[in-house]
């Protein structure tokens, strides 16, 4: 039994209900007092010689941080700024010795960096990228800093890494479910109390077009409850192709459409599995696995005898957890499908989203 199935478990009853109320309140405590201790000068946050921006959420996944962060990367790595993602590598099988870095090596070991890190510098080989794995980022912010000269270090997910300072803090807001049931962890879904947005120099809601107008106001209305200033911007995840993993080819959207199968380990897989209906797939086979799980040999031949010659469409994310030997039993009709994050409202509202990640940029974008 997983956590989550625990935690549905004990959600049933009474008894439960409390011990998952007692135990957020334990959490509520010690995330205060570790905030608390900056906040006080009893510890000091370090600094580094780069511009430091976070890019966070106040809950448990399903935001789409990572492709923010992607987003957030290669705006600025396409106008020639030297920039670097310093991430924790959360829930990697194997730990390095000091701060692991991931820059042109294409032998590099999922397990090593965690499955969200590896997958980034995938996507951000050709803009050459480097992505730090150390669970203090002030220690990886300057291996950054030391081996890449950095103009920008992006913290992915370090809301609550309070140890680096940072110059800006962008935080990710699931216009679904913004804050669930206005919990703490794990009788909730917050990391942090709400009163946390205030620390938010720039608020990016995400999944947009899955809800109402109305709905998205009153998320922004519940947000200036607590930042009453802050600028509010609104994304969609938006598919760009399929990727046939065994022609090793990119595939038009409009190329597959019917009955299909698929499979993932996300936070919230049902985002995943709408956005592949829209796209005109009839899933007669959905397998949903645990976030972050890692796929076996015995997952792949499941997959590939089950699905009765469907396409079967999975995310980059879980691709690269994949067991070496796949080719052996994954041999065609296999795609990834690609996903990037698009701020809503034109070119205006996203100048404000990459001039909070290094101010001025839209100007020394039309300098160009």
């Amino acid at each position: 039994m997983n956590l989550e199935e625990l935690k549905e478990n004990l959600q049933d009853n009474a008894l439960g209900r409390g011990l998952l109320w007692s135990a957020s309140k334990l959490y509520g405590m010690g995330a205060w007092f570790h905030r608390t201790m900056y906040e006080s000068g009893w510890k000091t946050a370090q600094t580094v010689n780069s511009r430091v921006v976070c890019i966070g959420n106040i809950t448990a996944g399903g935001t789409g941080k990572t492709t923010a962060v992607l987003l957030a990367a290669t705006a600025l790595a396409k106008e020639g700024v030297r920039v670097a993602i310093v991430s924790r590598g959360y829930k990697r099988q194997q730990k390095a010795e000091g701060p692991l870095v991931l820059f042109d090596n294409p032998d590099a070991d999922w397990r090593m960096a965690g499955d969200e890190p590896f997958m980034m510098s995938r996507v951000l080989a050709q803009y050459k990228v480097p992505i730090v794995i150390c669970p203090d980022r002030a220690e990886g912010a300057k291996e950054a800093l030391r081996r890449f000269k950095s103009q920008i270090i992006l913290l992915d997910d370090g809301l609550q890494h309070h140890r680096l300072e940072r110059d800006a803090n962008i935080i990710l807001v699931d216009a679904k479910n913004p804050f669930g049931n206005k919990q703490l962890l794990p009788y909730g879904i917050l990391r942090e109390p709400l009163s946390a947005l205030k620390r938010a120099n720039l608020i990016v809601l995400t999944h947009c077009d899955l809800v109402s107008p109305r709905q998205l106001e009153d998320v922004k209305d519940e947000i200036r409850l607590y930042n009453d200033t802050v600028e509010i911007l609104e994304s969609v995840h938006s598919p760009e192709y399929y990727f046939d993993i065994c022609q090793s080819k990119k595939v038009d959207l409009s190329m597959i459409k019917g009955p299909a199968a698929c499979f993932c380990a996300l936070g919230h897989p049902e985002s995943f599995e709408n956005t592949l209906e829209k796209l005109g797939l009839e899933l007669k086979q959905k397998w949903r696995f645990p976030d972050h799980q890692f796929y076996t040999e015995e997952n792949l031949r499941t997959f590939e005898e089950t699905r009765g010659n469907l396409p079967l469409v999975t995310t980059f994310k879980d691709f690269v957890k994949f067991p070496d030997n796949w080719r052996e039993i994954l041999t065609k009709d296999v795609y990834v499908l690609s996903v990037n994050l698009k701020i809503r409202g034109g070119q205006g509202e996203m100048d404000k989203f990459t001039d909070m990640l290094y101010p001025n940029f839209s100007q020394l974008k039309n300098r160009r």
